[in-house]
């Protein structure tokens, strides 16, 4: 059995690096170290030491890297493109938050070996099934433990295997297992031999056990059998026979049951495991909704503080950022421009030590970015410290880099009643600013260039950021660049003046900034009127100046009053970023979500704290039995720890829908602890909510380790018997660490 597929390793750009090279690896212009590279035989694994070290070593998985830039194609590597060429250079990109590895080859050859190799290699793990998957993940364990690399794996290797995989098992079982895989008595297990102790050491007796409710012979499923199944449990109603027939031909690995019309219970577990099976509706992951309603109609993917990758007072200022951010979906980056000294504006975190980069670059890299993974409009918010010259500077790059992509007429010359839709602005940037007057009077040219300092206040984000008081705009007067202003259409920044204000005189393209604390306060006290607010004109939220250690606030108070631009500091992994990537991970990820209908209607009484109040109000039931978890990821990497998993469930919403319950631990087995115990919920405002699955290594002496979470929007549930791909604190993806969960929904009666 030769689980790596030939082809790959003939390749000759695999070739190359399965026979290493000597690359430089590259960290600043100062930082620059060969390191020798090769691809280890499972064609998964590359593996670097440093020429003269002893032993040390490190690796990374071809899973982990996203992407290969050619050539001068990151900030470190254009900093050295004098002494280097550009067709030596490459740079791997990783998913989530792990930095670049810059890297630069002694030839061309051996550069183009590298970036074409690794590209087809990331090809394939993309593209392998779920059963590829699987193998590739017993062949990379069976390598690790055959320490003697004789091929061959003994009882005692096996000990230790079994310890690394997270499972504690007594020896007596242990030792029947392998007896039992050891067909050929000879005390060792070879690769064959492997594959069938790991098929019986994760036997899957709970999939077993529906299996056979619903099969008559205990043998397979027939069509019908499966379509019961899909119609009683999956509660997938009218198309089940339809599905019946598809699952089939596309899990079922024998072809002989495949002619009969039936599914054994390979092609079972391997439909539970795929995305169908999995817990999102496959339906709301591709883009569903109807994108043609006004922009303040739609939550927004929104960063703050783009340009940072670590804290806001002596981090590292980065293009980096904005490519992260973007490349996770964010439709609002933020730039905080001042004065350079040679004339050209720069971005970086005011009166901090954080560095500075060129504001031409991030408007450069945004024009490269924008677009890659969604079509739809891109805001650009402005926080403008610049004198009057150096904004007509910023006006002039905007316009000469990005061209026709910077929206600067209105979409169809009429003065707006309401926003433009996501539709109508797909491949546009559109600029957040002040503006000298409004879209009205732009034909007048007769208006000065001075914004008052109400205006002024809007923009400055003065009311948290304590530093931007001092900054010598006590004077009633700030000068405003008019080609400046005149980039600004849809989104003018303008100081909040209360609700009652906004109804009689606001402008659907006003666009005012809230901080967290003062935005938390207006829903307590004026929610409805704040949603009220929302459906017309747009707000943004952006964190307190004091968490300056780029903590993020719970964005969810802030959806539930309809606020659209919730700017979170995206570089930084937590429950709060978990949320955000859960709301957007529906829609093809475009960074727009619909909101409720309550939402948009501008008569709406909704309010959070009073649910019940609503149209229409029909509160849910939402009850969860946790059944399995399979091959957990180990919290300590010590070969003799293995965690004592337990499952919280989380739920997010209006204030009476915030609830969490757990169940107890397992000791001593991340590899298929069995729960079997149910949590129920009751949901008042199931369009709102939020449900968030966090495994934990309990510790009863201090605080219970994290192992892996998954964030959905309640409406993206699918019912019935369903598996939870994991992802990492980072939001990356964990396979094949999964929670095996049976999900019922009903109406609360």
């Amino acid at each position: 059995m030769d689980l790596e597929g030939s082809r790959i390793q003939d390749d000759p750009h695999v070739k190359v690096m399965m026979a290493g090279s000597t690359l430089r690896k590259v960290k600043s212009r100062s930082w620059k170290k060969q390191r020798h590279f090769r691809l280890l035989e499972d064609g998964m694994t590359i593996w670097y030491k440093s020429r003269w070290a002893g032993r040390g070593h490190s690796t990374f998985s071809i899973t982990e890297v996203e992407a290969v830039r050619e050539g001068h194609q990151s900030e470190v590597l254009l900093s050295i493109a004098e002494e280097f060429p550009a067709d030596l250079c490459f740079t791997l990109v990783f998913h989530g938050r792990q930095g670049n590895l810059d890297l630069v080859a002694e030839s061309t050859e051996e550069a183009q070996a590298w970036i074409q190799g690794v590209r087809k290699l990331i090809h394939k793990t993309q593209t392998m099934d779920e059963k590829e998957r699987l193998d590739q993940w017993v062949w990379d364990w069976f390598n690790k433990a055959d320490k003697n690399k004789d091929g061959k794996m003994n009882f005692k290797e096996v000990r230790k295997l079994l310890k690394m995989m997270n499972v504690e098992m007594n020896e007596e079982h242990a030792l029947h297992l392998f007896t039992m895989a050891d067909k050929s008595e000879s005390g060792s297990l070879e690769i064959e031999q492997f594959v069938h102790f790991y098929k019986m050491l994760t036997q899957r007796d709970e999939v077993w056990k529906v299996f056979q409710d619903f099969s008559g012979d205990g043998e397979k499923l027939m069509l019908e059998e499966l379509e019961n199944f899909l119609r009683t449990e999956q509660q997938e109603g009218e198309q089940s026979a339809q599905h019946a027939q598809e699952l089939t031909d596309r899990y079922e690995p024998s072809e002989s049951a495949k002619k009969q019309g039936a599914m054994t219970f390979d092609g079972f577990q391997m439909y539970l495991c795929s995305q169908e099976g999995s817990i999102f509706k496959p339906e709301h992951r591709q883009l569903h909704q109807d994108m043609s309603q006004p922009l303040s109609h739609y939550f927004i993917s929104s960063s703050h503080n783009t340009y940072l990758l670590e804290n806001q007072l002596r981090g590292h200022s980065s293009l980096e950022a904005y490519i992260k951010a973007l490349k996770r979906g964010c439709r609002c980056v933020e730039v905080d421009c001042w004065d350079g000294s040679d004339g050209e504006p720069v971005v970086y975190h005011g009166h901090t030590l954080t560095s500075k980069i060129l504001f031409k670059d991030v408007i450069s890299t945004l024009k490269e970015y924008a677009f890659k993974v969604s079509d739809f409009p891109v805001i650009l918010s402005l926080e403008n410290h610049c004198s009057v010259e150096q904004q007509t500077v910023m006006a002039q790059h905007l316009s000469q880099i990005l061209g026709d992509t910077l929206l600067t007429t209105l979409v169809d010359g009429l003065i707006p009643q309401q926003l433009p839709s996501p539709q109508e602005l797909k491949g546009k940037i559109l600029l957040k600013a002040k503006k000298i007057g409004g879209l009205e009077v732009c034909l007048d040219e007769t208006l000065t260039d001075e914004v008052s300092d109400e205006e002024e206040m809007a923009n400055g984000e003065c009311s948290d950021d304590p530093p931007a008081e001092s900054l010598g705009h006590n004077a009633k007067k700030s000068k405003l660049s008019r080609e400046l202003s005149d980039l600004v259409v849809y989104c003018k920044s303008v100081h909040f003046h209360g609700f009652e204000h906004a109804r009689l005189h606001g402008k659907c393209y006003e666009m005012s900034s809230f901080s967290e604390s003062k935005a938390k306060k207006l829903a307590k006290e004026a929610g409805t009127d704040f949603v009220q607010y929302n459906t017309k004109q747009m707000s943004r939220i952006y964190p307190s100046g004091l968490r300056t250690d780029s903590s993020n606030y719970n964005p969810q108070e802030m959806w539930n009053v309809g606020c659209q631009i919730v700017a979170l500091n995206f570089q930084t992994a937590g429950l709060e970023m978990d949320l955000n990537d859960g709301l957007f991970r529906q829609n093809g990820c475009c960074g727009y979500v619909l909101k409720p209908d309550f939402m948009r209607d501008g008569s709406t009484q909704f309010s959070p704290e009073k649910p019940d109040g609503k149209q229409g109000y029909k509160p849910l039931r939402l009850s969860i039995q946790v059944m399995s978890g399979q091959q957990l990821p180990k919290v300590n990497q010590k070969e003799g720890s293995i965690v004592d998993p337990l499952v919280r469930v989380e739920i997010y919403g209006v204030p009476q829908d915030q609830a969490r319950e757990e169940t107890s631990h397992i000791n001593n087995n991340g590899f298929n602890p069995v729960w079997n115990e149910t949590l129920n919920f009751v949901i008042h405002t199931p369009e709102l909510a939020l449900v968030r699955f966090v495994v934990e290594d309990y510790d009863k002496a201090s605080r219970n380790d994290f192992m892996g979470q998954f964030t959905l929007p309640f409406t993206c549930l699918q019912a019935g018997y369903r598996h939870i791909h994991l992802l990492s604190r980072d939001g990356t993806a964990i396979p094949p660490s999964s929670l095996f969960v049976n999900i019922s929904i009903s109406e609360l009666t």
